[in-house]
């Protein structure tokens, strides 16, 4: 189930939207990110890590959206993290004793049955502004933004050159903006010049869904970025963009693509 990308680093990819669960060895157990996403195939990390005798010190929630906030009772009771934006989200949504109603349309149909909503959400917030993940192994920086999601955060581990990155730098889905920000497109080119500010010395980058890549595959992911967000800024057709031509892994992603536009030139 877990396939090493780094020392000390596996992941795992659903077969829901190439989705990656990243699992971070340290001293005293795993340091378990956005673990999802069938029960199944949590079930199975679990027991992976179960028989490699690695249990699961820490979990952390890249954003609060409901594919990176999902756990599972084999994982135990270890602290889940965010950043505090993120958590304050999702407690706001939790909060509402209709939640499960309101998540239930966001989970695709032929999936639903098989997603873990037992544990979901229950993360505790990090002190405001903080800059690393509270845990006994290697040191992981959280650098937060205000691209794709309220209070999203992408991970860095410094000493292997691991750049977790959450919804941003996929190969296989546009950038998705946050339409509830005031300028949700300038938020996501600052988040990708800060992502930039820090590649030096990256030679791994995992992205939420898509295929796992090095130092050059970041910086064209970054470019790639930039120009779809500037072609949607001018409301006009990102050309070539690989993720919406004939090749496109899902084709699904147009239309994503078209709703997407939409709303913002209705803004």
């Amino acid at each position: 189930m877990l396939s090493p990308v780094a020392e000390g680093v596996r992941v795992h990819q659903s077969e829901f939207c190439q989705t990656n669960t990243v699992v971070v060895d340290g001293d005293a157990g795993a340091l378990l990110v956005d673990p999802g996403i069938l029960d199944a195939e949590l079930g199975d990390i679990a027991a992976d890590l179960r028989a490699s005798g690695t249990p699961v010190a820490a979990g952390f929630a890249t954003h609060p959206h409901w594919d990176h906030v999902l756990w599972h009772p084999a994982f135990g009771t270890a602290p889940r993290f965010a950043t505090a934006r993120a958590a304050g989200a999702i407690e706001a949504f939790l909060a509402n004793a209709a939640w499960r109603e309101r998540v239930a349309p966001m989970i695709p149909a032929d999936i639903a049955d098989r997603v873990p909503l037992t544990l979901f959400g229950e993360l505790t917030g990090l002190p405001d502004g903080a800059e690393w993940v509270p845990w006994d192994g290697p040191r992981v920086r959280v650098v937060e933004h205000r691209a794709h999601a309220t209070g999203h955060a992408a991970l860095l581990l410094e000493e292997g050159g691991v750049l977790v990155a959450g919804d941003l730098l996929s190969d296989v889905l546009v950038p998705l903006v946050d339409h509830s920000a005031d300028d949700p497109i300038e938020d996501y080119l600052a988040a990708l010049t800060l992502i930039e500010s820090i590649a030096d010395g990256v030679r791994v980058v995992v992205p939420g869904h898509g295929s796992v890549t090095g130092a050059d595959g970041l910086h064209e992911r970054i470019e790639l970025d930039r120009a779809y967000l500037r072609a949607l800024r001018a409301g006009e057709h990102p050309a070539d963009d690989p993720r919406l031509g004939p090749d496109a892994v899902y084709d699904w992603v147009a239309g994503v693509h078209e709703r997407q536009a939409g709303l913002l030139a209705r803004r």
